[in-house]
């Protein structure tokens, strides 16, 4: 299943998503692990949101306005084992490209990985349940009046949702470039999409910031207008 978005950066900002293409896993595997966990130090947080057969994870301080690291890619699963492909890493570029073998395992609100290298226990933020959770590719922005194609390429935005949590990564799967990423919570009701900004690699003044869009999600196409994570019209 594939999801689109599209962008706009005129007098108003309109997105469509399209759903990314996945792979094929065991259902209840998959199901298991959907949704969004998180490991808290201190101030230090990090969330690892897991949907459409992609995950991203992210590393950063609200409190501070401090951005550390993200990563991610698609992944296949074969038992307590998640195979990922990484597509973008800030801190490891040369990874990008390379498949990865990690120990998952879910049980009721705990995850135990050893996707940092050591044994790891997340705590459950949510099941992944919601409309918009999935896996988003920027399909078209607007442009003056015009809202022009962004076919898929090499070079892509992704916007991944849990059922609370999202994420957008700009990357290039093919380079390992890396142009920007933001992330946080939202909520979705009655047409409107509203963002609580967390993290933003660009610019950490934005973090903070509420971010609300006049939204529309009809099977595999979002429909995303207002204003971009910049606060430009």
């Amino acid at each position: 299943m594939i999801k689109y978005i599209h962008h706009t950066f005129s007098v108003f900002l309109l997105l469509l998503l399209m759903t990314v293409g996945s792979f094929t896993t065991p259902v209840n595997k998959t199901a298991s692990f959907t949704g969004a966990w998180q490991l808290q130090e201190g101030s230090k947080e990090q969330v690892l949101i897991i949907a459409d057969n992609y995950f991203m994870v992210s590393a950063y301080d609200k409190a501070n306005k401090q951005f550390f690291y993200t990563y991610g890619g698609s992944y296949t699963i074969t038992g307590s084992a998640m195979q990922t492909r990484i597509e973008f890493n800030t801190t490891h570029k040369e990874q990008v490209g390379k498949t990865f073998k990690y120990v998952f395992d879910a049980a009721g609100h705990q995850l135990s990985t050893d996707i940092s290298g050591q044994k790891e226990i997340w705590k459950r933020l949510d099941d992944g349940s919601g409309p918009l959770c999935g896996n988003w590719r920027i399909t078209d922005r607007m442009q003056g009046d015009k809202l022009v194609p962004m076919p898929l390429a090499s070079r892509r935005t992704l916007k991944l949702l849990s059922g609370t949590r999202f994420q957008w990564a700009a990357i290039n799967i093919e380079t390992g470039e890396f142009f920007g990423t933001g992330g946080g919570t939202y909520t979705f009701a009655n047409g409107k999409y509203t963002e609580n900004i967390a993290f933003f690699s660009r610019d950490s003044s934005r973090v903070g910031a509420l971010l609300s869009f006049d939204d529309k999600a009809e099977a595999d196409v979002w429909t995303h207008t207002g204003l971009s994570s910049r606060g430009d019209k």
